[in-house]
C-alpha cells in the first residue's frame, strides 16, 4: 500500500496532483502534463521568463515541450497494473495556491503569511511564529503571492511607512531622502484612518443598498400595480367599444327593418293602385272598341238606334290619389344616418383626445418628480460634439452653447456632421432617467433627442430633427410649441419661456418637456419604445440665434 501512494506521488504532475499525461520533463529534472506545463508557461509569457513549478529554476528562452516518452509509456504501465490517480490532497499547493516557502520537495499550501518576514508558511512551519517570542511582533496576514510588493524596490525594505503627500507607500529609507520632510506616517495609522473612512463609507453604502432594495421592492409593486390596472383598462374598454358596437348594430338593423317595412307598405300601396288602374284601363278599351265598331256602322237607322243604349264615361276613381313625388324616397333617412355618422365622428375625436390626455397622465413607475428639485436629481451636465455640429454653428462654455452664424466656419469633415441642417448633438450618451434644460436666445430652435445613427449628409428630410423615426424634437417658435416625430407634427400649447426642460425614462419609454420658469409646466409627454441610446441635439434656426444647455444648480 505505501509503495502503491509512492508511485502514485512519483508519477503525479506537480501542478494537477493527478497522474502524468503526455509526461514532459524539464532540464531540472521535475515532470509536469504537457498541457499543464503549457498553460504555466503561457501565463509568464509577459514576463519573458519561465520558471519550473517546484524549484523556481529559470529559463530563457522558452523551452520547446518535447514528450517524454519512456516516462508516458512507464505511466502507462503502470495503469494496466491497477495504479489510479491519486485522490486529490488538499493540503498540498495546486497550481493556483500560495505554496509554502519553507518546505522542500512537494510543497504544502500556505495558511498564512508574513509581512515581516516575507514568506509564506504552512501549519508545520508557521507554529514558531505562535510559539517564540521573537515573532510575535510579526504580522501575519492571508497567504498572498504579492509579498513582493510590500518591499522598496530601491533600498530592499519593507514599505511600512505611508507619505500622504504622495499618497504612497515608503520605507523609512525613502523618508529620509526623495520623501524628506513630507507628511509622513505610519502605514498602520494610516489603514485605521482609512479603515474608519472606509467603514463610514461601507455604512452608507449599505444603507443606500437597503433604500434601494426598498424602492426595487415598491417599483415591483408598482409594475404589478400598473399590469393589473393595465389589464383591467384594457379588458372595460374592449366590453365598452364592444356594447357601442352591439349598440350600433342594433340601430342598423333597426334601421333596416323600418326601411323595409315601409318599403313592403308603399310597394303593396302603389301595386294596388296600379291594379285598379289597370282594370280601367282594359274596360275604357273594351268601350272604346264598341264605340270604334259602331262608328264604322254604314246603316243610319242601325247607328241611332244604338247609339242612345252606349253607357256615358264615368269620372275615373283613381286618378286624383295618384301623387308622383321627386324619385328620392329614403334618400332623407341616408342624410339623416349621414349626418348621425358625422356627430358620431366628432363625438369620437374629441373623445379620443380625452383619452390620449388621460393616457399621458398616467403615473407610470411612481414616476416623473413633481418638482424641480425632483428633477434636479437626475440631472445630466450635457456638452455638444464639435465633430456633429453644421459649418454655420459655433460652439462656446465649453462646448454647452451653440450659435448659428451667417457664414460657415473652417471645421474640418468629419463623418458625423451635419451638412444639411443647423444642428449638433451631444457627446454624452442617454439612458436611464435623465433632465437637462435649454436655455434659448432665438426667435426658433428644435430641442431634440436622437439615435445616434441618424442621417447627417444633406438636407434631406430624415436628417432633420423629428422628421424621421429615429428623432423626436420639440419645436420652440417666438409664440407657440408643437412637436415633431416621424414627420408627423403636433401642435402643444402652454407658456413659452426661455427655457425648456427635457426629462427622458429611457427604459420606462418616457419623454417629457417642460415649460422652465418659477413652476415646471408640462408642455408634452411622448409615450415610447427607445430601442438604443439617444443623444441630446438642439437645431438653431435663426442667425444670430443661440441655445444653451444649462449647468445643472
Amino acid at each position: 500500500m505505501e509503495q502503491n501512494q509512492l508511485d502514485r506521488e512519483t508519477f503525479s504532475c506537480l501542478i494537477c496532483l493527478d497522474l502524468l499525461k503526455d509526461p514532459e520533463t524539464t532540464s531540472c529534472g521535475h515532470s509536469y502534463c504537457m498541457n499543464c506545463i503549457k498553460t504555466h508557461w503561457d501565463e509568464e509569457d509577459r514576463k519573458r521568463i519561465h520558471s519550473c513549478p517546484q524549484c523556481r529554476e529559470t529559463f530563457i528562452p522558452r523551452p520547446v515541450l518535447k514528450k517524454n516518452t519512456m516516462l508516458a509509456a512507464l505511466v502507462e504501465q503502470l495503469k494496466k497494473t491497477g495504479l489510479q490517480a491519486a485522490p486529490a490532497d488538499h493540503r498540498y499547493a495546486g497550481h493556483e495556491d500560495v505554496a509554502c516557502d519553507f518546505c522542500t520537495g512537494r510543497k504544502l499550501k500556505a495558511i498564512k503569511s508574513c509581512l515581516f518576514c516575507l514568506a509564506s508558511f504552512c501549519e508545520k512551519h508557521l507554529q514558531p511564529h505562535y510559539d517564540s517570542a521573537a515573532f510575535k511582533k510579526h504580522k501575519l496576514v492571508e497567504p498572498s503571492k504579492n509579498l513582493q510588493e510590500n518591499i522598496c524596490s530601491k533600498h530592499d525594505k519593507l514599505l511600512e511607512i505611508f507619505c500622504r503627500t504622495d499618497q504612497k507607500c515608503v520605507c523609512f529609507l525613502c523618508t529620509m531622502e526623495e520623501h524628506k520632510g513630507h507628511n509622513t506616517v505610519p502605514a498602520a495609522a494610516e489603514r485605521t484612518e482609512r479603515q474608519r473612512e472606509l467603514e463610514k463609507q461601507q455604512g452608507k453604502i449599505q444603507r443606500r443598498i437597503k433604500d434601494r432594495e426598498k424602492d426595487v421592492k415598491l417599483l415591483q409593486q408598482e409594475v404589478e400595480a400598473i399590469n393589473r390596472s393595465a389589464d383591467k383598462t384594457v379588458e372595460d374598454s374592449e366590453k365598452i367599444f364592444t356594447e357601442l358596437i352591439r349598440l350600433l348594430q342594433k340601430r342598423s338593423s333597426e334601421v333596416k327593418q323600418q326601411i323595409r317595412s315601409q318599403q313592403e307598405t308603399e310597394v303593396s300601396r302603389v301595386k294596388d293602385l296600379q291594379e285598379k288602374l289597370e282594370q280601367e284601363v282594359t274596360e275604357l278599351k273594351r268601350k272604346d272598341a264598341e264605340l270604334e265598331q259602331l262608328s264604322h256602322t254604314e246603316d243610319h237607322s242601325q247607328f241611332l238606334l244604338n247609339y242612345p243604349s252606349l253607357p256615358a264615361l264615368s269620372e275615373s276613381t283613381h286618378s286624383s290619389s295618384i301623387n308622383i313625388r321627386p324619385l328620392r324616397h329614403f334618400e332623407d333617412v341616408t342624410a339623416a344616418v349621414s349626418e348621425l355618422r358625422e356627430k358620431l365622428h366628432d363625438v369620437l375625436r374629441d373623445s379620443w383626445t380625452n383619452i390620449l390626455h388621460r393616457l399621458n397622465d398616467v403615473d407610470v413607475l411612481l414616476s416623473e418628480p413633481k418638482s424641480r428639485a425632483g428633477f434636479l436629481k437626475y440631472s445630466r451636465e450635457i456638452t455638444l460634439d464639435p465633430n456633429t455640429a453644421n459649418t454655420r454653428l459655433v460652439l462656446s462654455e465649453g462646448n454647452r452653447k451653440v450659435k448659428l452664424m451667417s457664414r460657415h466656419q473652417s471645421y474640418s469633415s468629419h463623418p458625423d456632421r451635419f451638412t444639411g441642417w443647423w444642428q449638433v448633438l451631444s457627446r454624452e450618451s442617454l439612458t436611464g432617467r435623465c433632465y437637462w434644460e435649454v436655455k434659448r436666445s432665438a426667435t426658433q430652435i428644435y430641442v431634440a433627442v436622437a439615435y445616434k445613427n441618424i442621417s447627417r449628409k444633406g438636407g434631406k428630410n430624415e436628417c432633420g430633427f423629428g422628421n424621421d423615426e429615429k428623432s423626436w424634437a420639440l419645436e420652440c417658435s417666438k409664440n407657440s410649441f408643437s412637436f415633431g416625430h416621424n414627420n408627423i407634427r403636433t401642435s402643444v400649447s402652454g407658456p413659452v419661456p426661455s427655457t425648456v426642460g427635457v426629462y427622458l425614462d429611457h427604459r420606462a419609454g418616457i419623454l417629457s418637456f417642460y415649460s422652465v420658469s418659477e413652476t415646471l409646466t408640462l408642455l408634452h409627454r411622448v409615450q415610447a419604445t427607445f430601442t438604443e441610446p439617444l443623444l441630446a441635439g438642439v437645431w438653431v434656426c435663426s442667425i444670430g440665434g443661440s441655445a444653451e444647455f444649462c449647468k445643472p444648480k
